[in-house]
């Protein structure tokens, strides 16, 4: 990303400049983005009117929509049950392309288990934090326990330099993850754009934390635009929140009833 990057509010006239809407090609993150960030992650929930939006604007865009999230594939069919999207999960290291093939970015996964134990107990120990075991990354979250967040960050950075150079950290909103370093969304992205129906076309990609900066570094790279929900992140264009997230995708949307 460079460092002259404009920060600015949303402009829909940019987006409708760049290309058409069977030009692009769109890249949605999930938690704080699609949906409202929650106190822990099992408490999101995706209602009919989103799946229903969304799938309408997968319509009008050919199919080429994808969801980039750090929750793992199984979480994010769960969530938005009743259509498999074509989706990365864990941040880059799992991605099931438009053809429904999985790839696997390949970690070694039992080098985390004595730090799996370790968190297990330290959240169990710390009243109000949760931790997200993702089989691959570890997160944990502390939205409902601010006060312990530089004792958990401490003993949680400490874990991953036992695992160093494979495993890195993230400090997201209110979560530290610890995460293979060859997996990244900038990654899963890329490889969505070598393959049908992304090839070719413009893409957006939507995000709203730190985890989703290499994601927008790889579509500005690509030609295209990044959004960012809030103003904390170096992104072309900046949204509010979801729901304004929501109202952009709506533009893009057809509806459904007049494409059978």
């Amino acid at each position: 990303m460079s460092a002259t990057t404009e920060i600015r509010p949303f402009d829909p006239f940019l987006l409708a400049s760049l290309a058409s809407r069977d030009q692009l090609c769109l890249f949605l993150d999930v938690d704080g983005t699609l949906l409202d960030i929650a106190p822990s992650p099992q408490s999101v929930y995706v209602d009919d009117r989103l799946r229903d939006l969304l799938l309408r604007v997968r319509v009008a865009l050919g199919g080429a929509v994808a969801l980039v999230s750090g929750r793992s594939l199984a979480t994010v069919d769960e969530l938005f049950a009743l259509y498999t999207w074509p989706a990365a999960g864990l941040h880059g290291g799992e991605r099931r392309d438009s053809s429904g093939q999985v790839h696997v970015r390949a970690a070694d996964t039992a080098r985390l288990e004595p730090v799996r134990t370790l968190l297990r107990r330290l959240v169990e120990e710390t009243p109000g934090a949760v931790l997200e075991d993702k089989e691959f990354a570890l997160a944990v979250h502390y939205r409902s326990a601010p006060e312990f967040e530089w004792k958990l960050r401490r003993i949680v950075r400490q874990c991953a330099a036992q695992l160093a150079p494979e495993y890195h950290v993230f400090d997201g909103k209110c979560v530290v993850e610890i995460k293979p370093v060859a997996a990244s969304k900038g990654h899963a992205i890329r490889a969505f754009l070598q393959e049908p129906p992304f090839i070719g076309r413009v893409p957006v990609f939507f995000g709203d934390d730190v985890t989703d900066v290499d994601g927008f570094v790889c579509v500005e790279e690509a030609g295209g635009v990044s959004i960012a929900v809030g103003d904390d992140l170096p992104a072309m264009l900046h949204l509010a929140s979801p729901r304004e997230v929501h109202a952009l995708l709506g533009l893009f949307a057809v509806d459904t009833r007049y494409t059978q």
